[in-house]
């Protein structure tokens, strides 16, 4: 009976993984056209809040002379918790969190006007309902194609060491954090929530914890959007870049993150299509980094964690089918984690999420005290 429904959870995840294939750049289209907010100007600086707001530039040595251009010089937020300067003797858990695509880490922390989350004041709230303070830090990973997938390639850079090894090192060494794994979780939303998926796989010794929240791009995609290829291949500028739609400017990300060509100038990236005929060796780049396909890699290292979660709205597909498939996987391999599809979109109750779900499930499994 065991050996049957093992067999069986198999079947389901090659019917759900066939049945997501292709769907990575719509997933992260979809993502981003939920996302944006209104375009509005920055304010001069964030509402009032318990803790202590700071914007702080942290050198990437891991973005030195990527072939986009971006600057390796990130700014970051850094959120510290009400009693930081009360308690100067006290050290802290730290949440890296990470956002999603064509966001900001500003439009998080509410330095440009009403967003669908408000990080400070979700933390603030979850503080007085008895959440653990924690330190929470937030880098601005939006770039000339706005997004970096929190990936690796010559074309962005190396934004998994920016943030495992740079920020990591940077943050412990400049605040007052409890510098170790069993005090680091790890979190996302939509592309942050990809990120937080491929940085756990791959660097289980940084973190100890993770929540993915509607995470993007999780399927593999074997059969790319002719039409919306095409439409990539035309765009050069930067303001073409600007005023292209979600789906072509979801294409170019990928395409710098994941099929990176030092030959290929001046965008140095490989598209999936070419004069209309299908490139095998690009598709084959993509579907290498999509979670769904390197997850098998890495049940070891998810094994290593104290904690997982990944999360998605009802109505937010085809991201929610794609977490029931990452969940199925877990499950048929006994990693343990909590999985939720709950009632909601892409955006809707994000920041609701964050202050009830994410940072209760941090406080319960992040190391707050020196050992």
């Amino acid at each position: 009976m065991k050996n049957k429904a093992n067999h069986s959870a198999a079947m389901n995840i090659a019917r759900m993984t066939a049945v997501t294939l292709g769907l990575a750049a719509t997933c992260l289209a979809f993502s981003i056209a939920h996302a944006q907010a209104p375009s509005m100007a920055p304010a001069d600086s964030p509402q009032s809040t318990a803790g202590k707001y700071e914007r702080i530039t942290v050198h990437g040595v891991s973005l030195v002379g990527n072939l986009e251009g971006d600057t390796p010089d990130r700014m970051v937020s850094v959120y510290l918790p009400p009693s930081y300067a009360k308690n100067p003797k006290a050290r802290y858990a730290v949440l890296y969190l990470l956002h999603g695509f064509t966001d900001s880490d500003s439009r998080w922390y509410g330095l440009r006007g009403p967003h669908f989350i408000n990080v400070q004041r979700a933390v603030d709230r979850a503080n007085a309902a008895g959440a653990m303070e924690m330190i929470i830090v937030t880098p601005d990973a939006f770039t000339k194609y706005q997004g970096s997938m929190y990936s690796s390639s010559a074309t962005i850079g190396n934004w998994e060491a920016f943030i495992t090894e740079d920020l990591v090192t940077y943050i412990d060494a400049h605040y007052r954090t409890l510098a170790r794994r069993a005090s680091r979780g790890l979190a996302g939303h939509s592309m942050g929530g990809y990120g937080t998926i491929r940085l756990g796989m791959k660097y289980p010794q940084v973190f100890s914890s993770l929540y993915a929240m509607s995470p993007c791009c999780l399927a593999a995609s074997l059969e790319p959007n002719a039409e919306l290829v095409a439409r990539a291949a035309k765009v050069s500028s930067d303001k073409e870049i600007a005023d292209a739609d979600f789906f072509t400017k979801a294409t170019l990300a990928l395409a710098a993150a994941w099929s990176p060509n030092p030959r290929n100038p001046p965008r140095f990236f490989d598209l999936p299509i070419v004069d209309g005929k299908a490139v095998p060796e690009t598709i084959a780049k993509w579907a290498a980094n999509a979670p769904l396909a390197m997850v098998y890699q890495y049940i070891p290292n998810l094994k290593q964690f104290d904690a997982i979660a990944l999360d998605a709205g009802d109505k937010d597909q085809p991201i929610a089918d794609t977490v029931r498939a990452m969940d199925d996987i877990l499950n048929l391999y006994r990693v343990e984690h909590v999985a939720e599809i709950y009632e909601g979109d892409h955006v809707s109750r994000i920041e609701e999420r964050l202050e009830k779900k994410v940072l209760p499930f941090f406080s319960e499994h992040l190391s707050g005290k020196d050992p």
